[in-house]
């Protein structure tokens, strides 16, 4: 308990005294942000336009005579997103603890005015977009994700080992968790609400919760999943997954095109803009869920290769950061944003590949999508904060308080540097 107090306490350091006296001042022990997270971050978003515009272009065009209707906003959009990027990263993380709950409660009110048919807009049959007047269509799911992180990261730090309680601590959670779910899935985007469940159960289960319990909610999530995929368009969905090449032009029409884009981009691709030339493959929704196709068909294996490696990187370095954040919260906060970035990637790419049924979700970065951008870009900002203040564990994934621009190592200094003054 000393350890963890001693950790929280801020540093003072005393400015020098010139005449007068000057008070003490606190300030924060601060080093270099994760540079590997955030070159990482910035090359997934620069893919995500060049892909989106080759994706986009000649559709666009021939609907509205602008070829930069799709990629034109969410150029904007990443803009917007890099510069919450930068702002959140100079700021102390701990501060969004004063926020959590009303980040929380808006996340909630969001989500039900989804529901008001004068203010939502149905996309594939689904109520997922928000339009309140002139203003920009967002997302509300993405707004929950980011205030469970947040939420969740808070509470679970002042429950401490109370989590690991069926009534002060299961309970309580389930309290907090299941109404963002529940909104989510009745839209219905159950892909959005896969990210959401996987993501709380991942921060509760770091923060120590009873493995009995969560093994226990997992089995009722699994249920009611299946049970709720077992009527509709969702159970077509399944059918049709089980067998790709039953129906290509009918529910599997979009699977099975996914899989001949990526068969046609080969080892290297058939390069920048060449999917929508003839002879190649129509491709649903190329800008937004079957974006890794495009990627796949356009740049080919190795394509596909370095945006994979670009997210282990992003869960890496995230893994190592909330190892050796300096607190509680900042650890749950750096595993929670980690975790909803590759949880989410990982949905995406399976559904491309044909892992798992098709669920409608973005991929991370590189989607088209200004809400789903914006709010990412200004999720890692915080994973960048969190790691300006990482502290040495001693264990083989220390970050370095002494990693910089220019040194990555603490330099110790040498003999014959100096002239050593003769008594």
């Amino acid at each position: 308990m000393s350890v963890v107090t001693s950790l929280l306490k801020p540093t003072v350091r005393s400015r020098p005294t010139t005449g007068r006296s000057t008070p003490n001042v606190v300030r924060r022990e601060t080093h270099a942000p994760d540079y590997v997270v955030l070159v990482a971050v910035v090359a997934l978003t620069a893919i995500g336009v060049l892909v989106v515009y080759s994706s986009s272009a000649m559709a666009s065009y021939a609907d509205s005579a602008n070829s930069f209707a799709v990629v034109g906003p969410q150029v904007v959009w990443g803009a917007l997103g890099l510069v919450a990027l930068m702002v959140m990263m100079r700021v102390d993380y701990r501060r969004l603890r004063l926020f959590s709950i009303p980040l929380y409660l808006l996340a909630v009110v969001l989500l039900v005015l989804v529901f008001v048919p004068q203010f939502n807009r149905v996309v594939g049959g689904s109520a997922r977009f928000l339009q309140i007047g002139p203003l920009p269509a967002i997302h509300p799911a993405e707004v929950a994700k980011l205030a469970l992180v947040v939420y969740l990261a808070h509470w679970l730090t002042r429950r401490g080992t109370d989590v690991h309680s069926f009534w002060r601590g299961l309970l309580p959670f389930l309290a907090i968790y299941v109404p963002l779910v529940l909104l989510v899935v009745i839209e219905p985007d159950l892909g959005t609400a896969s990210v959401l469940a996987l993501t709380g159960l991942l921060m509760v289960f770091i923060a120590g919760a009873n493995l009995i319990h969560l093994t226990a909610l997992a089995g009722l999530g699994v249920s009611g999943v299946t049970v709720f995929m077992l009527h509709g368009y969702q159970l077509e969905r399944v059918k049709s997954w089980l067998n790709l090449w039953q129906d290509t032009s009918g529910v599997g029409y979009h699977a099975v095109q996914g899989l001949l884009a990526l068969g046609l981009g080969g080892l290297f691709g058939a390069g920048l803009g060449q999917s929508q030339v003839a002879g190649g493959i129509a491709l649903p929704n190329a800008s937004n869920d079957f974006i890794f196709a495009v990627i796949g068909e356009e740049f080919g294996l190795v394509g596909a290769t370095i945006v994979i490696a670009l997210f282990v990187i992003l869960a890496y370095q995230g893994i190592r950061i909330s190892l050796a954040a300096p607190d509680t919260f900042g650890a749950l906060l750096a595993a929670g944003i980690t975790g909803w970035l590759c949880v989410q990637a990982f949905i995406n790419i399976a559904v491309v590949v044909a892992l798992i049924p098709i669920t409608g979700i973005t991929l991370p970065f590189i989607s088209a999508g200004g809400s789903s951008l914006s709010i990412s870009l200004a999720a890692v900002g915080i994973l960048l904060s969190i790691s300006r203040e990482t502290v040495e564990r001693g264990t083989f994934n220390d970050a370095s308080a002494d990693r910089g621009r220019r040194n990555g190592r603490a330099h110790l200094p040498r003999t014959g540097r100096r002239p050593v003054a003769s008594r």
